[in-house]
């Protein structure tokens, strides 16, 4: 019953809360224009790596240890080190990683990723650029285009091969004197009365060793085997993603993402080079055909291959063919943090949402600009008690960018499934026909996804206006009581999908932050 209750004071609503947001939205993008210029190249492989080593900078005293250099860890490494902190990075192996997610770089990460000075490790990499999405549907298309109107020529998406990303802010950390990358798998946390004080961990050699810093970074991705300590995981994996190169074809639109709103759920396609479009299949549950047997390929020819665009057919076929599938679970974790004297988790080590959106790098690197700024202040980090207690702002501050694009990956994948319920089915169809309407009914969904205006109240609106229009698309011409009957429970089913996604994120802190006491932390006073 509460469910219709939210559902209808919502419906009620939502025409007001979406003419606000939608003005809002315009003054914000002013807000945000970027006008930060494009620091140091990044220097060439030879000079950082060696032997899938990079050199050691520093062997002074460290004031942070980072454990893992993916896109967080390399990131965060540069920037603390800009900033003059002496930082010790441990990463488990420091050769080019080759994932199939993490490719998609959302046009919100890439002001991210300038504002920290590393705008520049998108080039040289072949990298494209995104516009926005082309949807397919039951033979229909529509083209949906991110809000960048307001920004600079250079600001867009970028698609790339998400190992030459990695290594390129990899090798740009390394140029920094007072920052040390190092091989090495760390296998706990050094503690001492309840504070962290450093980390154990094996070197390539295999040799053990203690490393002591101030303060822990913990951002070692996905599979991390130290945020048991720092958080509460609570893993939920939807589904995985089958991944698939195809060669030398052209997108029905190029520079856009392809999203095909497939039986049983949705297909990928974008570019990450100048002549391979990258192809994620998403296949529900934590089971997949078997890769051995054959199944997975006679999966994917008789039951996805009719469902994609007819022009990239020949080349999906080519590329099953050619037998390089691999296979991801898609994770899904709430930041659900214990904050510890001497640590605290970055990254998919800390909060996981589906990677529909790609949305994973974005958060990332705003939780980097955000540390940023709240370290810069302090001249000491030894204080561990004070730290943690400043910190624990961190983690009330995140939460209204952080939860609109978790929010919207989880509500988004379930809604573009498809269902047996009838009024799942209609939700689906009507939140694709309302992205077809155009103007502020694209542009503002776009802006959420896209991380360009990341606000939970707009994220709210746009989902309940999606329901209310598939109501009303229902009740036209003319109601009947099976329809009525439908159209509440869409409404019920639209409540059920976003407002448990929204209790896991915390609806204080997503949507009221500043009535949670450490919104309003100071810097510890020496």
């Amino acid at each position: 019953m509460i469910e219709y209750i939210l559902g209808g004071i919502f419906a009620f609503l939502v025409g007001f809360a979406l003419f606000y947001s939608s003005s809002s939205q315009k003054n914000d993008i002013k807000k945000n224009k970027v006008v930060t210029v494009m620091e140091n190249e990044c220097i060439d492989n030879s000079v950082g790596e060696k032997n899938g080593e990079f050199k050691s900078k520093s062997k002074e005293e460290t004031d942070v240890i980072i454990v893992g250099a993916g896109v967080a860890g390399a990131a965060l490494a540069y920037t603390l080190g800009k900033d003059g902190r002496r930082v010790h990075v441990i990463e488990r192996d420091l050769t080019e990683p080759d994932r199939i997610v993490g490719e998609l770089l959302q046009p919100g990460g890439f002001l991210k990723l300038v504002e920290l000075g590393l705008g520049d490790c998108v080039e040289e990499i072949d990298a494209q650029r995104v516009f926005g999405y082309a949807l397919f549907k039951d033979g229909k298309n529509t083209k949906v285009s991110y809000p960048l109107e307001e920004f600079q020529s250079d600001v867009a998406g970028r698609s790339f091969h998400n190992g030459r990303f990695i290594q390129r802010m990899r090798e740009k950390a390394a140029t920094l004197p007072n920052v040390r990358l190092e091989q090495g798998t760390v296998t706990s946390l050094l503690e001492e009365n309840g504070t962290v004080k450093g980390v154990t961990y094996k070197t390539k050699n295999g040799e053990e060793l203690k490393a002591y810093a101030p303060l822990t970074v913990v951002c070692d991705g996905c599979f991390s085997n130290l945020r048991r300590s720092l958080c509460t995981p609570k893993v939920d994996v939807p589904s995985c993603f089958v991944g698939l190169i195809l060669e030398n074809c052209e997108l029905p639109y190029p520079n856009h993402g392809h999203v095909v709103l497939a039986d049983p759920s949705p297909i990928l396609f974008y570019q990450i080079s100048s002549y391979e479009v990258r192809c994620l299949v998403d296949v529900p549950g934590q089971k997949v055909p078997s890769l051995s047997n054959g199944d997975m390929a006679n999966y994917l020819k008789m039951v996805v291959a009719p469902q994609i665009p007819a022009q990239l057919h020949d080349s999906f076929i080519a590329a099953i063919d050619k037998g390089n599938i691999r296979t991801m679970p898609n994770r899904s974790m709430p930041a659900l943090p214990h904050p510890t004297p001497g640590a605290i988790l970055m990254g998919d080590a800390f909060n996981m949402r589906h990677p529909l959106t790609g949305g994973g790098m974005t958060v990332a690197l705003s939780d980097i600009v955000l540390l940023r700024n709240l370290l810069k202040p302090l001249l000491d980090l030894n204080d561990a008690s004070s730290l943690c207690r400043y910190l624990e702002s961190f983690y009330t501050l995140r939460k209204p960018v952080a939860s609109t694009i978790n929010t919207l990956a989880g509500a988004l994948y379930k809604v573009f499934c498809v269902s047996p319920d009838e009024a799942r089915t209609e939700m689906r169809e009507a939140c694709f026909d309302y992205l077809s309407l155009g103007g502020v009914f694209s542009s503002g969904p776009v802006a959420l996804l896209s991380g360009l205006n990341p606000r939970p109240l707009s994220l709210v609106c746009h989902f309940f206006a999606v329901a209310i229009y598939g109501v009303g698309r229902l009740l036209l011409p003319f109601p009947s009581p099976k329809r009525l009957w439908i159209g509440a429970r869409l409404i019920s089913s639209a409540s059920g999908i976003i407002f448990p996604i929204i209790k896991a994120e915390g609806f204080r802190q997503m949507f009221f932050p500043a009535t949670v006491s450490a919104y309003y932390r100071a810097p510890p006073v020496k």
